[in-house]
């Protein structure tokens, strides 16, 4: 099972944890509404339609929204993604 091959490879196990780490602390990193969309989407699995009417703005700001967090994740954990 695959929780059988973490716990034996522990060096497996602390990448993951380590990853998980950085990229919360990326996402922390990022702009208060970035949080919210990636949050809503994310978390809340809501649509981008539903996003927008939660923060009142257009459906196709909120892709703007999500496509800029995106973007500013991937070159930040870039190390992490070969």
């Amino acid at each position: 099972s695959r929780l059988r091959s973490s716990l034996n490879d522990p060096l497996e196990s602390l990448q993951r944890a380590n990853f998980k780490g950085q990229l919360a602390s990326v996402i922390a990193s990022l702009a208060e509404r970035e949080q919210m969309v990636m949050s809503l989407y994310y978390n809340e699995e809501l649509n981008l339609k539903e996003i927008g009417h939660v923060l009142e703005i257009s459906e196709s700001r909120v892709s703007q929204i999500h496509s800029k967090a995106l973007k500013n994740i991937r070159a930040q954990m870039q190390d992490w993604m070969g």
